[in-house]
């Protein structure tokens, strides 16, 4: 039994195995809210279109859409140090190499290896609290990483248009703190590293069989569309907004705006255990999915830069009710001896929101500019609110 199992007097947020996986949440992050700031900036260097900046996005992403359930089913089969690490060190070393690249399409490639040691950090992170905790700590813990995400998203966003008012690769030094991270989790991550020993084939059957479940599959799909709105609207298409001829906002000024939704979210999401008392996790997300249509419906209204902090404030209480409630319906779903593969899953479908985000949304700019965009994006999350009224009963 771990030592976070046992000790549960102590504050939650105090336990050193959880502090580190909030550091490995710190870094799976930050591969694309430390740059959104930046595109354009990025754009203006290389002389490229709107809808091609995103590829920045779509090249990080695709490596997860690939390789995630792999990673989740080796980090079951042989335990989740032996994936967790290696990532780390290969997302620090292909990051910092950004810095060095003057060729756009090395760049893409740079961002190909480094979104393949991305791959596994999002669900291997979740996968190992669902590990430590259960019960009323299982949804306090995913709450405090929420809440640690939901702040490290502004803080990039502040922090990456800093950089970029004075280099367009500045923020991707960054990406160097995971090499510190690896080692960290190598040497001082205590957690229970469960190691399937039963055959392939029956390890896949009964992986397949929790995953097949109805609300599981209703979770992926909320989980999928939960990031083509994040990655796609609020990260790619918001920011090209404010720093176009209507706004000309800075890079700098795009990082405050972008980032005002982290308080409120991380406040909410710091909230779930209380929350969870009075309003079912899946009350939340049906909640959720409202907000974010009210959000991206009121955008294409606003007609001064300053007014733009009620959409992004509305949109970051729905972020910190959506997240960690799917993730602690995620985590208590999955039985442990596949909990990796299972969540690692999620995180396929998580990194193929990300990639379909800006993809979809740049097609809906060239059709109809970002009005079209914004708009088909609150359709979305009306639409996804009626299916998890359906399958989240």
């Amino acid at each position: 039994m771990s030592p976070s199992q046992t000790n549960f007097n102590r504050a939650l947020y105090r336990d050193p195995n959880l502090q580190i996986i909030f550091i490995v949440t710190l870094v799976a992050v930050m591969g694309i809210s430390s740059i959104s700031p930046a595109f354009p900036e990025i754009q203006a260097a290389f002389g490229i279109s709107q809808p091609a900046v995103g590829l920045l996005i779509v090249a990080f992403t695709l490596p997860g859409v690939l390789v995630t359930p792999i990673f989740g089913v080796l980090a079951d089969r042989y335990g989740r140090k032996s994936i967790l690490v290696p990532s780390l060190l290969l997302f620090g070393a292909a990051g910092s190499a950004c810095t060095l690249a003057r060729d756009f399409n090395l760049l893409l490639a740079l961002r190909l290896v480094q979104g393949l040691g991305a791959a596994s950090l999002g669900s291997l992170n979740v996968t190992i609290i669902g590990d430590l905790y259960s019960k009323r700590q299982l949804a306090t813990a995913m709450g405090y990483n929420a809440s640690v995400l939901n702040l490290a998203v502004p803080s990039y966003l502040v922090i990456g248009g800093a950089l970029a008012s004075f280099a367009w690769y500045y923020p991707f030094a960054l990406s160097v703190a995971a090499i510190p991270a690896g080692i960290l989790v190598l040497t001082s991550l205590q957690s229970s590293e469960p190691r399937n020993q039963q055959e392939f084939k029956h390890y896949l059957r009964s992986a397949l069989r929790s995953i097949t479940d109805r609300q599981v599959l209703g979770l992926y799909a909320i989980t999928l569309f939960t990031f083509v709105i994040l990655f796609g609207a609020y990260l790619t298409y918001f920011p090209l907004l404010l720093g176009s001829e209507r706004f000309h906002a800075s890079p700098f000024l795009i990082g405050i705006i972008t980032s005002s939704m982290g308080l409120t979210t991380a406040t909410i999401s710091s909230q779930l255990g209380k929350l969870t008392l009075r309003y079912s996790e899946k009350m939340l997300i049906k909640g959720a999915f409202i907000l974010y249509a009210l959000t991206f419906f009121s955008i294409p209204f606003v007609q001064t830069i300053w007014l733009f902090f009620v959409p992004t404030v509305i949109f970051g209480v729905a972020h910190g009710m959506n997240l960690p409630s799917v993730q602690t319906l995620l985590a208590r779903l999955a039985p442990i001896e596949n909990r990796a593969a299972f969540m690692s899953l999620n995180g396929m479908v998580l990194r193929l929101g990300q990639t379909l985000g800006p993809l979809v949304l740049g097609v809906m700019f060239i059709i109809d500019g970002f009005e079209g965009a914004f708009f088909v994006t609150a359709g979305i999350a009306v639409a996804i609110f009626f299916l998890a009224s359906v399958v989240l009963k």
